[in-house]
């Protein structure tokens, strides 16, 4: 599946730079570009979001302020001319501080940085036994769920509740984020920065909610138009 990428700079020829970077390797899809804050808060909030190449000097917001103030941030590549914010931005976790101009060699480095933590993140969150399949590791044990059982995902700060089919309910010590990107595969949708649901178990929804037998799950309002448009397309 390929990583979605977008690019936030208020620079056209920055933009343009990285977009011919990102071509070269074919795991790397942009799926949107725009040139300031507020229009990467609307796009992220309409279509999900592996890697953001995000600019530090924009108009009305700064890049590190906009990354900030973000609930679920995607993983994010800062690009600025201007050296002064390094320190900062390793503060608030970012994978990667890229001075411009971008050449391809310091560029192919930070992406690679990307990927080998995305992996890390991957192997030791869920790892796919079979087809309906996944595993989740607590402590020295690993659980092997059918994924097809799972109705939701419920998250609690840096734990997730499991609920299932059968009645019951598991806990394990990962953040949604961690999962979500390795269950879209499964058909399973965040519909909330709290929920991740099965698609397959949607018994009703509204523009505000979905069903899961007699369990209401709220749609949030930063997923509100993707939710609706996959439910939408999939006549779900």
């Amino acid at each position: 599946m390929k990583i979605k990428c977008l690019i936030v700079d208020d620079e056209p020829l920055a933009v343009r730079l990285i977009e011919q970077h990102l071509s070269k390797m074919d795991r790397f899809e942009v799926v949107a570009t725009c040139n300031n804050a507020l229009k990467a808060f609307e796009i992220l909030n309409r279509q999900p979001v592996d890697l953001m190449f995000l600019d530090i000097k924009m108009p009305n917001l700064s890049g590190i302020e906009f990354l900030k103030n973000l609930k679920n941030p995607p993983k994010t590549i800062l690009t600025t001319a201007y050296r002064d914010f390094a320190i900062e931005s390793y503060d608030i976790g970012v994978v990667d501080y890229l001075l411009k101009p971008i050449i391809f060699e310091r560029f192919f480095k930070a992406v690679d940085k990307f990927l080998e933590a995305n992996e890390t993140i991957s192997k030791k969150a869920v790892a796919t036994t079979t087809d309906d399949f996944v595993l989740f590791k607590s402590g020295l044990k690993s659980y092997k769920i059918n994924s097809k059982e799972i109705l939701y995902i419920e998250s609690l700060k840096d734990y997730i509740k499991i609920h299932l089919s059968t009645d019951r309910a598991v806990t394990f010590k990962y953040k949604i984020s961690d999962i979500e990107l390795e269950l879209r595969e499964k058909n399973f949708l965040q519909v909330h920065r709290s929920f991740l649901v099965n698609t397959g178990k949607i018994s009703a929804f509204t523009n505000n909610e979905i069903e899961i037998g007699d369990i209401v799950i709220p749609i949030g309002a930063h997923y509100k138009d993707g939710v609706l448009l996959f439910l939408d397309v999939f006549k779900l």
